[in-house]
């Protein structure tokens, strides 16, 4: 589908390029990517321009439209992306716009669309695998506050963060589904331990989370105890809908790279591998349609994207995948060279389909809730 673009629309497509054109080239140089303190304060000073430019809140406020002119404008442009703060801008933000009372977005939307403060995502656990409602994380009442002891894994960015969207069982006994809260909690908390996971390309960018008796005040809590895991669900329909709408522009810029490179070295003669390309362009073509129905039905709903996001995903987590493995037959053996962007986006390309939720349990989402089928026993 075509989202309708007014004059109006051009006009904000035209006035985003030439204040890109203008803001870009002042930025400084970009931190080595394994300098987290340094991407933290590039990213948020990137985030500080924007808001001062009246693009800040792009991401919540404008019309499906603008949002997507917006993204495509600044990845054509070569911006950066949201970086350290994506659970921030893309996760916990846009459930707090939608599931927050009055205080609490007053409290954390200002300081996320300012560049002020990083969140980070304290949803998996180490026995949990891909069933995240398994978490067993408790949180016990005691006054005003919750007494919050357990562990978290794969927690993006939990090093320079100042709140985490946290996931904790308030109710052993309920159903596993029913017994959970979504919890924002302080990162300063006396009792959180962060250790550091290092990934295969090299990055540091996910931590394991050891909670110890930790105090997190009752008011932090996001929609009512024992509601977080349709809260939860409000948070991952962005985060499977939504939050990859910048890669996808950014894939389709690396697919025409990907074009230059296969003329330049003389592997575009390959019939196959041509092929391939196209249908890459296609696919993410169709990817894109995908994204603007979802953004639509997200905002004619007033809410998140629903079970769409869960086909976006699927389809994208493994598109993402074919398309670095399709770079690796461009590239031949500059592949596997660890100083080139290249490589170091297709081992994290491999991420994808766990990252977010699997591939699996995006089948089972779709097989239930679009498709009508019975759940499997």
């Amino acid at each position: 589908m075509h989202l309708a673009h007014t004059e109006e629309d051009e006009a904000f497509r035209a006035e985003l390029a030439r204040w890109l054109a203008a803001a870009l080239p002042t930025l400084p140089p970009r931190p080595d990517p394994r300098d987290w303190p340094g991407r933290r304060a590039y990213d948020l000073g990137w985030q500080r321009m924007l808001y001062d430019a009246g693009y800040g809140e792009l991401h919540w406020t404008a019309s499906p439209a603008r949002r997507l002119i917006f993204l495509e404008e600044t990845e054509l442009a070569g911006a950066p992306y949201v970086g350290a703060n994506f659970v921030g801008l893309l996760h916990a933000g846009p459930t707090i716009a939608v599931e927050g009372a009055p205080r609490q977005r007053a409290r954390w939307l200002g300081p996320i669309v300012r560049g002020e403060e990083v969140w980070c995502q304290g949803f998996s656990e180490p026995d949990a695998g891909s069933d995240l409602a398994a978490l067993r994380t408790r949180a016990v009442r005691d006054g005003d506050a919750y007494i919050v002891t357990g562990s978290k894994i794969w927690t993006s960015h939990a090093e320079i963060a100042d709140w985490c969207e946290l996931l904790v069982r308030t109710d052993p006994d309920a159903p596993k589904h029913r017994g959970i809260t979504w919890l924002a909690l302080p990162m300063d908390a006396e009792g959180i331990t962060v250790r550091p996971l290092r990934t295969l390309a090299g990055s540091a960018e996910f931590a394991e989370l050891f909670l110890d008796e930790v105090r997190v005040p009752v008011d932090h809590r996001v929609g009512a105890e024992n509601d977080g895991w349709r809260v939860t669900m409000v948070t991952l329909g962005f985060e499977r809908g939504t939050a990859f709408v910048g890669e996808v522009v950014a894939c389709r810029r690396v697919l025409r790279e990907l074009a230059h490179e296969a003329h330049a070295n003389g592997r575009w003669d390959d019939l196959g591998l041509r092929r391939s390309l196209g249908r890459l362009h296609a696919e993410f073509q169709a990817l894109w349609r995908l994204i603007q129905w979802n953004v639509s039905e997200a905002q004619a709903v007033g809410g998140a994207p629903g079970a769409g996001g869960s086909v976006f995903k699927l389809r994208y987590s493994h598109a993402r995948q074919e398309l670095y493995d399709t770079a690796a037959q461009v590239l031949g053996a500059d592949c596997l060279d660890l100083d080139r962007r290249w490589t170091l986006d297709r081992l994290s390309s491999l991420s994808y389909t766990i990252a977010a939720g699997t591939s699996q349990i995006q089948r089972d989402i779709i097989a239930e809730r679009l498709l009508g089928l019975p759940k499997d026993r």
